[in-house]
């Protein structure tokens, strides 16, 4: 543990350091180089997958290998397809002149779809700060019973300080440097596993995890479902798909695509080789790691999990300065005001997770679900160029809304009247299905072709 405590330190010093000392409005906001320049596309690459392989997609992928193994896994991996549907989308509201979804949004339902839309994207940004810290958490509390919640707080106001320095700018200038570690840490990691003489890749690509691959299948589905509406309700990627010129955005979101599958399918080995070896759950799986594998694998995969949940913080709060400040216009564009939003959602955050949550992935499948109404909204709209009514476009969003609200509280007697019986990733499958259902009829019933309408 001291090791790691160590090394963790460098690493918030090196972020400390690399943090622009000055930002000029458009830097905090717009992610601007000190030139003016828009950010390279091995910093679009960077950014993307660290901001994407966060702490909490890494346990959640290991978790599900060790309950439901290659199956679990590649769910929670399907769920990165999300970098070519999202890139699809992306490049569809440029091509439409929109800056960004909120802009697409208004255009067609003015504040209605932006207040919506916004919503759900501050569920989304602080479900990414609170699991995040949720695994910091668990890190520092698996090696000191009493040591999470200090480690909660120190590290949401040390993500904090260093972010509110160049916002933006701070956090693509420091997801280069974390990713790069990252990649050595958890390479290393990784090929100490592959390389193991008790590993077998033949079983782990066969492996059922310890309650059988049936739900983790079920999973895959879900996953199935919400991966295109998925990317268009994270700020994160969405803010980053409007910052340089089309082609490099294009190839960036491809690149990011592979390494970060390749990345979150890797993690996911290690709760595989878990359940393989028989070994007992313990401590979100950290606790059954210290036992399984050599000191330093180990030191290595609880510093991947740090790295990346630093990473991930910087770039929520960025976002949610600019969802603050520019979207819902509710502080001043200034560093003052950008800072004061991201004050807001780091305290919000680190409250929620010192409050406690449920499962890690249930901040996926909630959010996730919330974002089903963009399916239908985007594909009739964007794609098809048809024009929804407002009514179908509410209509579709309070489906989402309700489905979202249905799951979190699936074990409320009211709700688990309603819910079929089964396990939970089962009833969120009917979920989904029953929202997009709802969505694309509201969407097929009140939408009609825009040259009819200019016609008119």
């Amino acid at each position: 543990m001291p090791v790691i405590l160590v090394l963790f330190a460098l690493i918030l010093i090196a972020s400390l350091a690399i943090a622009p000392r000055r930002a000029s409005v458009e830097g905090f906001f717009s992610g601007q180089r000190v030139d003016g320049g828009a950010p390279g596309l091995w910093t679009l690459v960077l950014s993307q997958v660290t901001t994407w392989i966060f702490a909490r997609s890494l346990m959640n992928s290991a978790i599900l290998g060790y309950y439901y193994g290659v199956a679990g896994v590649l769910a929670y991996t399907a769920y990165y397809l999300s970098f070519l549907t999202g890139g699809f989308i992306v490049d569809r509201l440029r091509s439409a002149g929109a800056g960004s979804v909120q802009d697409w949004l208004g255009a067609r339902f003015g504040r209605m779809g932006q207040g919506t839309y916004n919503a759900v994207i501050a569920l989304r940004l602080l479900s990414e700060v609170f699991a995040n810290l949720a695994v910091v958490g668990l890190v520092f509390g698996a090696f000191h019973q009493g040591g999470a919640t200090a480690a909660i707080v120190g590290v949401g106001l040390l993500a904090f300080g260093y972010s509110a320095w160049g916002g933006l700018s701070a956090s693509l200038r420091t997801d280069v440097m974390q990713m790069l570690l990252f990649l050595v840490i958890f390479g290393a990691a990784l090929i100490a596993l592959l390389m193991g003489p008790s590993f077998s890749l033949t079983a782990a690509l066969g492996a059922p995890g310890v309650a059988g691959g049936h739900n983790g299948w079920v999973l895959l589905a879900v996953a199935g479902l919400q991966v295109f509406s998925y990317p268009a309700h994270d700020p994160v990627m969405m803010d980053r798909g409007f910052l340089a010129d089309a082609r490099t955005t294009r190839r960036s979101f491809l690149h990011a695509f592979w390494i970060s599958s390749l990345c979150i399918f890797g993690f996911g080995l290690f709760g595989i080789e878990a359940s393989l070896r028989g070994a007992p759950i313990q401590g979100e799986l950290i606790g059954t790691w210290g036992q399984m594998f050599p000191g330093w694998v180990f030191a290595a995969l609880m510093l991947s999990l740090l790295v990346s949940a630093l990473s991930t913080l910087d770039s929520a709060l960025s976002s949610a300065a600019r969802l603050v400040v520019e979207e819902l216009h509710l502080a001043p564009r200034s560093l003052a005001g950008g800072r004061m939003a991201m004050a807001g959602f780091a305290l919000a955050g680190m409250g929620l997770t010192l409050w406690g949550n449920q499962t890690l992935f249930d901040a996926v499948a909630v959010s996730g679900t919330a974002s089903l109404f963009l399916t239908p909204v985007l594909v009739v709209g964007l794609v098809m160029g048809r024009q929804l009514l407002p009514w179908a476009y509410l209509l579709s969003w309070g489906a989402a809304v309700l489905g979202a609200a249905a799951y979190f509280a699936r074990d409320a007697a009211a709700v688990a009247a309603i819910l079929p019986q089964g396990h939970k990733y089962e009833q969120l499958l009917v979920i989904c299905v029953t929202v997009l259902l709802v969505g694309f009829a509201a969407a097929f019933a009140g939408s009609r072709r825009v040259a009819a309408q200019r016609g008119g």
